[in-house]
């Protein structure tokens, strides 16, 4: 499968090489070419109109207008948001009211199938997300179909448990894990090597 990985920060630098081991086809969809940041890179239109899924880990500021600037070629494909909408003190999400920043990036693209996920850890935990207790979790909104069935199986690829945590509103409960994680890691001092895990009864 060909991944479009958007951004070439930690994250996506993470997310891209995981998902090149396990054989996809992974390119890098930047702004600027001239930066060395990631190999091999295009321009972001081009990493979109010739992706199979593609994986948004650019900073949420930039990625609503982004979105805008591209939701004609969007139309139709697979679209994985893994930012969030954090304030920029890192205090709490950005987003007020019932919804997402997730859905609010959806209205610019409406044509997009768009998913939510890789937005609850970091991206050490990305790189490897195995524990001595197990796979950590990854959940996964979004819109039943095949769409939905492609991101879970990516999800499974970079080495997660994945799990389907229904349709895009769901974000709404991911995007506050997320700043469970983050206030974890950074506030309560317990760094950015653990991830959250799903225990079951057999």
């Amino acid at each position: 499968m060909r991944v479009a990985v958007i951004g070439a920060g930690n994250v996506g630098k993470a997310l891209g090489g995981a998902l090149a081991t396990k054989g996809h086809d992974v390119v890098y969809g930047v702004r600027d070419l001239k930066k060395p940041d990631a190999k091999p890179a295009e321009t972001v239109e081009k990493a979109f109109a010739g992706a199979d899924a593609i994986v948004l880990a650019t900073p949420y500021d930039a990625t609503g207008p982004l979105l805008r600037e591209h939701a004609a070629v969007l139309a139709g494909k697979v679209v994985i948001d893994a930012t969030n909408p954090l304030k920029p003190d890192l205090t709490g999400l950005a987003v007020t009211g019932d919804i997402s920043g997730a859905e609010l990036l959806q209205r610019e693209a409406p044509s997009a199938l768009l998913f939510k996920a890789f937005n609850t850890t970091g991206f050490g935990n990305m790189q490897n997300p195995n524990f001595p207790q197990g796979k950590a979790v990854m959940f996964v909104a979004g819109p039943d179909g095949k769409g939905k069935q492609t991101v879970m199986q990516l999800v499974k690829d970079v080495g997660f448990e994945a799990v389907d945590a229904g349709d895009l509103p769901s974000a709404r409960l991911l995007e506050p894990l997320a700043m469970l994680w983050i206030k974890l890691a950074f506030a309560q001092g317990l760094g950015r090597d653990f991830a959250f895990l799903l225990a079951r009864r057999n």
